[in-house]
Parts: structure tokens; sequence; C-alpha cells
């Protein structure tokens, strides 16, 4: 009987383990049992930042009346290559850290903090002075975000777009591994006067789509901790390799002495 309780207790004990194990990878758990429902978001708009790179092309009717307004296109190919078979590329416009373009014919204009679309309206007016109804295309090339931490592949990643959640980040990482802490998990943000903000996101909770963190920007840093059971392995692992090497110190010192008196004996 007594062994019976033994066994019963274990299987309750692990009985529990994997329901809290369940638990701690879900997504969302406040919402897990709804069928359908509207999460509230954050009214963003993706501004400029320095560092953020752009496409911007001016058309027109009449190309050659716009052509002064758009950068020359450049070969991708490296100047030791002999072939002559690549297509032109059109550069690209990188925000410089006090916020700047260098635009042909308008000069330096200053773009850090307005949308894509309201540099589009801004570039459209300016143009229109000298060409009539000017055409306008801005686009993102990149901006950039880094995840680190427990998951599948950490890395730093090039967006083209200008909305990219917390929740696409860690997709295109390969997803949170299982020793992942989902309720924890830091964002770091630069600032404008070079200081750095934090914030946390709860990965169970439905709420984070409000977070002003779900929605990410240049140059933001995701953090995934590990959980307590990674840890612990880590901590167990560690003092494991330091008393085996404290044992095999041990052993080496004893064969040398035990080397010494044999061989001292035998003199």
């Amino acid at each position: 009987m007594k062994s019976t309780g033994i066994i019963f207790a274990i299987f309750i004990t692990l009985l529990i383990s994997s329901c809290k194990t369940k638990h701690d990878l879900t997504y969302f758990e406040d919402i897990q049992n709804s069928t359908s429902g509207v999460l509230q978001t954050q009214d963003y708009t993706y501004r400029l930042e320095p560092e953020n790179e752009l496409t911007i092309t001016v058309n027109s009717s009449v190309p050659e009346a716009t052509a002064m307004f758009n950068l020359p296109l450049i070969n991708p190919a490296a100047p030791s290559t002999t072939t002559t078979a690549s297509t032109p590329q059109v550069q690209t416009y990188i925000i410089d850290n006090k916020g700047d373009i260098d635009f042909p014919v308008l000069g330096k204009i200053h773009v850090a903090g307005m949308t894509i679309y309201e540099l589009k309206d801004y570039l459209t007016k300016r143009i229109s002075e000298y060409v009539k109804d000017p055409i306008i295309t801005v686009n993102f090339t990149t901006y950039k975000v880094t995840v680190i931490g427990e998951v599948g592949a950490p890395k730093t990643i090039r967006i083209g777009a200008d909305r990219y959640s917390i929740l696409n980040a860690l997709g295109d990482c390969g997803d949170l591994t299982d020793y992942a802490r989902r309720d924890n998990i830091l964002v770091m943000r630069r600032l404008p006067d070079g200081n750095i903000e934090y914030g946390r996101i709860d990965l169970h909770n439905s709420n984070i789509t409000q977070s002003p963190y779900f929605w990410l920007r240049n140059n933001d840093v995701i953090i995934v901790e590990p959980n307590g059971i990674k840890q612990d392995n880590s901590k167990y692992n560690s003092n494991n390799a330091y008393k085996l090497s404290v044992v095999s110190t041990i052993v080496g010192i004893s064969a040398s002495i035990i080397s010494l008196v044999i061989a001292l004996a035998v003199k």
C-alpha cells in the first residue's frame, strides 16, 4: 500500500507539472476560449527616424522635367568585376543623425518625425513649384530590430514595412523556445536624446496590442529571458562542471603523489 501511495503521489506531481508547462507555453490565455472578437490597438503610424533608409522617385508626364529630382542609378557590380550584365538600381536616402536627407535641387530636408505620407505630400508641394503634377513615390527600404535570448534563431531583422509588431519579430526568429518566459519580454528603445527606455510585454495577455511596444520601431531590441527551468539547468550544469573539475584535479594530484611514493619506495 505504501508503494502504491508513492506511485500515486509521483503521478499527481507529473500531472501538475505537465499542466503548468502547457499553461506557460500558451499565448493570449485570456481569450483562448473565445472563438472571435476584436483586439484594440493604439492608433499607430510609423514616423521617420535617423538611420531609416528610403527610396524616393519623382515622375511626371514629362520625364525629362523631373530627372533632376532623382538620384542617378547605380551599378551594383563591384568595380573589379568585368561583367556588364547587371541591372542598374535606384539609390537610397539614409536619414542622418540630425533627421535630415539631402534631396536633389531642394537641398537639406528635415524628415524625422514625418510619416512617409507626410513626406510625400511635402515633396509634391515643393516640386510642384518646378514641375506640373509631379508623381512622388516614397517607400521604406529597411529599418531594423534585434531579437536575442530564448528564440529559435536570434538575429537582427531588416524590415521594409511601416508596421511591424513584436509578434512578427518573434515569428521571423523561429518563435520562442519552450524555455522562454512568455510573461516578461523586454523591449529596449532608443530615444531621440540618446537615452534608452524599456518596457515589458506579457504574451499571455491579449492587451499587449495596446502597449506602445507592440509595434516596433527602428533599432528596437527584444530580449527574451529564460524561464526558471532553463536557469536551474544552467546552474546545475555549471556546478557539476566545477565539481568534475575539482575531482579531476584531486585525482591528478593524488596519482602524482602515489607515483612519487612508489618511486621512492622502489629506490
